[in-house]
């Protein structure tokens, strides 16, 4: 039986720019993230990546610059055994209405259509308030990393409509205690 797990990007696996990654140069890991990506390969889990890439819409980077940078963490990942099975991103920004935009669940619904990923349970691991509202709205398990906009998403208080999500110090922490605990 496969294990699933779904990531977003800036903020869990790299740091988070409020100039936003526009190139492989500003691409920045997370201390522990791609370790950890590479431990939960190795224990059998299937990795996909679902993050909002306004960027584009605004100009600031195109999707060849976006792929470069893909490409650029995958070769480290791979480097240390670890792999990402898909990634997705939504192109557009806040105002243009789409249904891939976090907080709606539209990424994740690709991630199941594309990569026949069951979302009920699956843990999605964010790190801001429109993460974990799309992981529940797609009957994903929400999860909260602090790294990134986590610290601050956390102080705010996560709504009830959250439920009741897992909360880590980073996706190391998380990996521990998912490999510990064999949760799903």
């Amino acid at each position: 039986m496969s294990k699933f797990l779904i990531l977003d990007r800036d903020g869990v696996i790299n740091e988070d720019s409020h100039s936003f990654i526009k190139s492989v140069d500003e691409l920045q890991l997370i201390p522990g993230s791609i370790n950890a990506i590479a431990r939960l390969t190795a224990a059998g889990y299937r990795i996909f990546v679902a993050s909002n890439q306004s960027g584009i819409a605004r100009g600031l980077l195109d999707e060849y610059a976006l792929a470069k940078i893909h490409q650029r963490l995958n070769a480290m990942i791979e480097d240390v055994g670890g792999f990402i099975e898909g990634w997705v991103y939504c192109p557009h920004g806040p105002l243009d209405g789409c249904d891939c935009r976090k907080p709606k669940p539209g990424l994740l619904f690709k991630i199941s259509l594309e990569f026949d990923v069951p979302l009920i349970g699956t843990p999605y691991i964010g790190d801001s308030l429109r993460d974990l509202q799309a992981a529940k709205t797609a009957g994903c398990e929400p999860v909260l990393v602090l790294t990134g906009k986590g610290k601050r998403t956390f102080a705010d208080g996560l709504p009830a409509e959250v439920g009741e999500a897992r909360v880590y110090e980073n996706l190391a922490t998380f990996a521990d205690a998912q490999l510990l605990t064999g949760a799903v």
